[in-house]
């Protein structure tokens, strides 16, 4: 990929080239990428479109100081074509290659294989044009082609009042933050295998001494996946994670939450009477999902707290404060670590640390979680949940009752 310095150099090179001779341009681009260091001749070759040997030969020239006399110097317009000028429709044929689907040519030979150089010329070749790999590398690079790898920016339709909701929940999490209430960022991680699997990432190992892990990425029957569902205190930099072995469900997740105020949050908001949750839209804590709010009544009435829950709006998950606060600095840490046991993964995550002073608590949870619970209206009755004027289906009260359930 061209650089703004190797472009402002091919703009240099554009410039006095054409009043060089042969063996000036030769000099004048070894000396360029002698000064340039390592990767110089592999720049000034892609800046002024000459080969790698003619800058090589001209290198040789400098070092041997060959009297300008004893050079032979070719005539003006003498030397080898550019393919571009013995085949004018190549970068056509090119194009047609590389993005079939938009230049309208369905039936192209690579509509459906990965496009390297080498199967690019490959291509070009039957169609009668001879060049190199090599040779399309340079006409990818001076058609500002580069490598790039597949972006995340679609997030599917948006609902209207997407941008609303975010507001929403801003607003909702500074109040309760300035009145020194909790504000917690809660959801589950991806499910992990546990056991002598390869881990994405690298770390440090003596050379050539690599980690030997199974080749094959099948689940153990003992030991199963680790379901690791977190709590983030907004407020205080700090996170609860359960490292779970049986189902992510409403039930899991609410004693996620549980687990955190018995342990951290009712000494650390001794105080407090109210409890913000910011949750995704869907999943085991989605707005949909019975259980949840009914675990979520049985959580109030057992703490005495009023639990406001504003979810994030649909498609959003990746925004949600615990992806990037917790999730990601927890993949970081145990990076190229095989997660051999569900106790190494307990110690992992509570050894992540930050700058910032993030402080991370893990426990292993051994309960059993069914899936496929079922609510009845009845149950869902005995929920007091107030919803609030704006999207009463995401953002919503629910308070503590007399009776325990």
């Amino acid at each position: 990929m061209i650089n703004d310095l190797d472009e402002e150099l091919a703009v240099k090179l554009q410039l006095v080239l054409p009043h060089l001779n042969e063996r000036q341009k030769r000099l004048l681009l070894a000396a360029e990428a002698h000064s340039l260091g390592y990767g110089g001749i592999s720049r000034v070759a892609r800046a002024s479109g000459v080969s790698r040997p003619t800058i090589h030969r001209g290198l040789t020239e400098l070092e041997t100081q060959i009297p300008q006399f004893e050079a032979r110097i070719r005539i003006l317009g003498g030397g080898r074509k550019r393919i571009e000028e013995t085949y004018p429709d190549i970068l056509s044929a090119l194009n047609h290659l590389i993005d079939p689907d938009t230049r309208g040519d369905p039936e192209s030979p690579l509509r459906w294989t990965c496009k390297s150089t080498r199967q690019l010329a490959t291509a070009l070749k039957q169609q009668g044009y001879p060049v190199s790999h090599q040779v399309v590398s340079q006409l990818l690079h001076a058609q500002h082609y580069s490598l790039q790898a597949n972006v995340k920016t679609r997030e599917g339709n948006q609902h209207q009042d997407r941008d609303a909701q975010f507001q929403y929940v801003n607003e909702q999490t500074k109040t309760f933050l300035a009145q020194q209430l909790p504000v917690v960022s809660m959801d589950a991680k991806k499910k992990e295998l546990v056991g002598n699997f390869k881990n994405p990432g690298q770390e440090w190992q003596p050379q050539k001494q690599p980690i030997e892990v199974n080749v094959h990425d099948f689940p153990d029957p003992e030991l199963g996946k680790a379901i690791p569902y977190g709590i983030y205190d907004i407020g205080q930099n700090n996170a609860w994670v359960s490292v779970g072995q049986d189902h992510d469900t409403a039930s899991f997740a609410v004693t996620t939450l549980r687990r955190w105020w018995e342990t951290i949050g009712c000494v650390t908001y001794a105080n407090a009477k109210q409890l913000l949750i910011n949750a995704d839209c869907g999943g085991s804590n989605g707005y949909r999902v019975r259980l949840w709010k009914l675990e979520l009544q049985k959580f109030a009435t057992l703490t005495g707290l009023d639990i406001t829950v504003c979810h994030l709006p649909p498609g959003t998950s990746k925004w949600n404060k615990i992806e990037h606060r917790l999730f990601s600095h927890i993949s970081m840490n145990w990076r190229g670590c095989p997660l051999t046991s569900h106790q190494v993964i307990v110690q992992l995550i509570s050894a992540t640390k930050t700058k910032t002073g993030l402080n991370v608590q893990a426990q292993l949870d051994t309960g059993l979680y069914p899936t496929k619970v079922k609510v009845s209206d009845e149950e869902l009755a005995t929920v007091q949940i107030t919803p609030h004027e704006f999207h009463g289906e995401w953002n919503y009260t629910i308070s503590p009752t007399l009776n325990i359930l």
